[in-house]
C-alpha cells in the first residue's frame, strides 16, 4: 500500500516542477533535467515514471483536461433542454480555453502542441467533445427541440460553426482580438447553429 503512495507523490512532485518550469521558461526551453533539478531528483529518476519530454508534457495536458472534461459531462447530464445544454457546452468550452490562454499561454502553448501533432491527449479529447456534443443533438432529437434528419451532418455543422472559437490553433491565432469581441461573436454564432438546428436545416 505504501509503494503505490510514494509513486503517485513523485509523479505528482514531477508534474508541478514541470508545470513551474514551462511557465516561466516556455516548452521550448524546458528540459527533463531542469525538470528534475526542481523536483530535486535525477532526471534517470524523471524516465522512469515519462518515457519522455513529450510524454511529460501530454500529462500535463490531460491533468488539465481532465477537469474541464468532467465539467462538461454534468452540462450534458444536466436535466436542461437540449438547447440550453447545447449553449452551455460550447461556452463551457470557450472559456475554458480562453482561461487557459490568459492565465498560462505557456501551458496553453502544450495544448496548442498536443492537437497540431495530433497527440494522444488531443484525439481523446476531441473524441469526448464530440461525443457530448452527439449526446446533446440525440437528446434534442428525441424532445423535438431539434428537427434533425442527418445527426451526422448536424455534427459536422456544430463542430463547422464553432471552429474558429474552439480550436487550440486558432484561438492562439486570434489571441490579439479581445476576447469580449470574440464572445460577442460566438452569441450570435450559437444562436444561428441552435436556430439551424431547430428548423430542419440539416
Amino acid at each position: 500500500m505504501i509503494e503505490p503512495k510514494s509513486q503517485e507523490t513523485t509523479v505528482q512532485r514531477i508534474l508541478n516542477a514541470a508545470i513551474a518550469d514551462v511557465t516561466v521558461h516556455g516548452f521550448e526551453r524546458t528540459t527533463v533535467v531542469s525538470i528534475a533539478r526542481a523536483a530535486s531528483m535525477t532526471h534517470a529518476n524523471v524516465y522512469r515514471h515519462f518515457e519522455s519530454k513529450t510524454a511529460l508534457f501530454d500529462a500535463i495536458t490531460q491533468a488539465w483536461l481532465k477537469p474541464l472534461e468532467a465539467r462538461l459531462s454534468e452540462i450534458t447530464d444536466a436535466p436542461d433542454p437540449a438547447r440550453d445544454k447545447l449553449e452551455r457546452l460550447i461556452f463551457a468550452l470557450f472559456r475554458a480555453y480562453h482561461d487557459r490562454l490568459d492565465m498560462s499561454p505557456q501551458l496553453f502553448d502544450l495544448f496548442v502542441m498536443a492537437f497540431r501533432e495530433n497527440r494522444t491527449p488531443a484525439r481523446q479529447h476531441r473524441a469526448k467533445i464530440r461525443t457530448l456534443i452527439d449526446r446533446v443533438l440525440e437528446e434534442g432529437m428525441s424532445t423535438g427541440a431539434f428537427s434533425i434528419r442527418n445527426r451526422g451532418q448536424a455534427m459536422s455543422l456544430t463542430l463547422d460553426s464553432l471552429y474558429r472559437f474552439v480550436q487550440p490553433e486558432v484561438i492562439f491565432l486570434d489571441k490579439e482580438i479581445p476576447r469580449k469581441t470574440l464572445e460577442s461573436r460566438l452569441v450570435i454564432t450559437t444562436s444561428m447553429l441552435i436556430k439551424a438546428l431547430g428548423n430542419l436545416i440539416v
